[in-house]
């Protein structure tokens, strides 16, 4: 950390405590719960490894729900405490209030420091959860687009699209590969075809046409609500920029989902 960050958080005018080594103190930087372990008698600090490790599971199963943010929360919580709890000797005499800035640096620099690099480098190269509708769907990121067949559920992103009186913003979306590069897409009233395999049409499919799917390009029908606005938007505009949305491009290819996350099932049966 540098000399001005210390400054910054306050602790610059901080020493470890003579019976704490620097070792004990980087370790208890790292790991939750170690502080206590390190200067508590041996059953607290046992105690606090294991609730550290709890509150940690219960992050990683409840990934992205509410319950999952609240232990992410408190296990920050335990961690400062127990990093300031091992420095306590070293502010013994010092005013109520320093003390209060300590905790909350200690708070800080973990969060800025460990904590939220941390969850990023999770999200954007392991495991990733996203929020579709009034569900949390986790995503391994790890998966080669090249991995991905038809019939295989995927997360991807998506972009701004304006057509006719609409706009669809941007985000994310989820869904099943209909058809991969090279594949043929014919749409009539009663079906939509994938190389001559009927399937049923999806809500504002179009009704007559064709496409034939690029190099390196999937065919998703996207799952969007569509909302009231100003004016009169008709079927045909609607199904062409749903049209558009649904050519996926390997770029926004985000990841996998794993077919069932801790008990709970993720992807839908595919009709294949």
């Amino acid at each position: 950390m540098s000399d001005a960050t210390r400054r910054r958080l306050a602790l610059n005018h901080i020493r470890l405590p003579p019976q704490v080594t620097s070792r004990e103190f980087f370790v208890s930087l790292l790991v939750p719960g170690y502080a206590f372990w390190a200067r508590a008698p041996r059953h607290w600090g046992i105690a606090a490894l294991v609730a550290s490790g709890l509150l940690l599971l219960t992050f990683i199963v409840e990934l992205g729900q509410s319950i999952g943010n609240v232990a992410f929360g408190l296990l920050l919580s335990l961690h400062s405490t127990g990093v300031v709890y091992l420095l306590e000797p070293s502010l013994v005499g010092r005013r109520l209030g320093f003390r209060i800035l300590v905790s909350c640096a200690a708070m800080a620099a973990l969060y800025l420091f460990l904590y939220r690099p941390g969850r990023n480098f999770v999200e954007n190269h392991w495991l990733m959860p996203l929020r579709i509708h009034n569900r949390v769907v986790v995503v391994q990121r790890f998966t080669s687009p090249q991995r991905v067949h038809r019939g295989d559920w995927i997360a991807y992103s998506l972009s701004e699209h304006f057509g006719d009186h609409i706009i669809a913003m941007g985000g994310y979306g989820f869904g099943e590969v209909l058809a991969v590069a090279g594949d043929r897409v014919r749409f009539s009233e009663t079906a939509c075809e994938i190389n001559g395999v009927p399937r049923s049409l999806l809500p504002h499919m179009p009704t007559s046409g064709e496409i034939v799917m690029g190099d390196k390009t999937w065919f998703i029908w996207p799952d969007i609500t569509v909302g009231g606005g100003h004016g009169y938007v008709g079927d045909s505009a609607l199904a062409a920029t749903m049209l558009q949305m649904a050519t996926v491009d390997e770029e926004q290819f985000v990841g996998k989902p794993f077919k069932r996350w801790f008990g709970r099932q993720q992807v839908a049966h595919s009709a294949r």
